[in-house]
């Protein structure tokens, strides 16, 4: 983990149990499926802004090394 100057934690390291039943598993599925809905219904729109510009920024810098043919 990484921890800030403060003592914050600025990330948390990920890791699924590899002992869950199949219904814990699809239980903690469906709670990440249900959390994302909601989210997408409190902030759809800027997420597909936040898509579109971060598309957008990677698509414009690989765009300057190409460059049209001279023909």
């Amino acid at each position: 983990m990484t921890k800030s100057t403060t003592g914050l934690m600025l990330t948390i390291a990920l890791q699924i149990p590899t002992y869950w039943t199949p219904e814990q598993a699809f239980a903690v599925f469906q709670l990440i499926d249900d959390l994302r809905d909601a989210i997408w219904q409190c902030y759809g729109p800027q997420i597909q802004d936040e898509y579109r510009d971060q598309f957008q920024s990677t698509t414009d810098s690989a765009d300057k090394g190409q460059r049209d043919p001279p023909f």
